[in-house]
């Protein structure tokens, strides 16, 4: 299946037009410790790769000048799918050939970045068939869900889970329309079934905006919260401390110097603990990064091919 290209839709633009911590899960159990990453100090950064046309190991080639500490602390591989089955009229987890190869080459793919102290965490993604976060009919089809995502999670090795809630096309394939339970157990049986990992929310979609259902509230069952729209300024509108937010998000390459710039300035000046990326690709992006960690961390960034 197709896993739409978030940078055709992901714009400032955008954003103007929409409605609207720093303490990481346990290291997965990958059969090698993972090595103490360099001390750095100030706002965890997050670097989504598009896995359909680049490596997750791009990731690992940027460290900071000063110090030596690696630039990105989150590498999301983006993306899987939540796809519908209409012989079984249930949501199942998809991996196109990309994301399922970069899963079978974990040693290679995933290993290398946590050794280096980068935590790996899959995102997932509707697929245009109806099946989303937001209309899962009953609590048992979200737990039903919410295993296969914790199974991948244990299987591969992986440190979380990252939430997505674009591309579904709720009520395709006779699916219901976003209800106001369905995220809440879903994330619910989730945070249950792997309590030491992360879970993250791409703050956009039905899901964003459905966090409460009787009497519970799924706000503090998530690690992290960011901006969906790329070159903005938006706080998520999740009840999380700042330090698990981040307001700000760039597209690597597509955002210029100077808001990348601006927006982690803003970032450390307003006290939020979270950068955002999108679209690290195998280029020598030393310079784009640079821009923002200067003012993250008072440093250049260092790339190694």
């Amino acid at each position: 299946m197709f896993t739409p290209i978030r940078s055709r839709v992901r714009t400032a633009a955008l954003a103007l037009s929409a409605v609207m911590a720093l303490a990481f899960g346990a290291t997965a159990t990958t059969g090698a410790a993972a090595a103490p990453a360099a001390a750095k100090q100030g706002p965890t950064s997050v670097a989504y790769v598009e896995v359909n046309n680049n490596s997750m190991l791009n990731v690992g080639k940027y460290t900071l000048s000063n110090g030596g500490g690696n630039v990105f602390d989150v590498a999301v591989i983006f993306a899987a799918n939540i796809n519908y089955n209409t012989s079984t009229k249930a949501a199942t987890l998809y991996f196109n050939e990309n994301v399922q190869r970069v899963l079978d080459n974990a040693a290679t793919q995933i290993r290398p970045l946590q050794q280096k102290g980068i935590k790996v965490v899959l995102s997932v993604l509707g697929n245009h068939q109806g099946a989303g976060f937001a209309n899962f009919p009953s609590q048992q089809a979200a737990s039903t869900f919410a295993k296969q995502l914790s199974d991948t999670v244990a299987k591969y090795g992986l440190d979380g889970i990252d939430f997505d809630d674009e591309y579904a096309e709720y009520g395709n394939n006779g699916t219901g329309q976003p209800n106001a339970s369905s995220f809440v157990y879903l994330v619910s049986a989730l945070r249950t079934n792997m309590p030491g990992k992360i879970i993250s929310l791409y703050n956009i979609g039905p899901s964003a905006s459905r966090l409460s259902y009787g009497g519970v509230d799924i706000t503090s069952k998530f690690d992290y919260a960011w901006n969906p729209y790329y070159g903005t300024w938006q706080v998520p509108g999740i009840a999380l401390p700042k330090s698990k937010l981040s307001p700000a998000a760039v597209q690597i390459g597509g955002t210029s110097q100077s808001t990348a710039a601006s927006l982690a300035r803003r970032t450390v000046s307003e006290g939020y603990g979270v950068y955002l990326t999108y679209n690290l690709d195998g280029a020598n992006r030393s310079a784009d990064v640079s821009a923002f960690t200067r003012e993250l961390y008072g440093s250049d960034a260092r790339y190694t091919p």
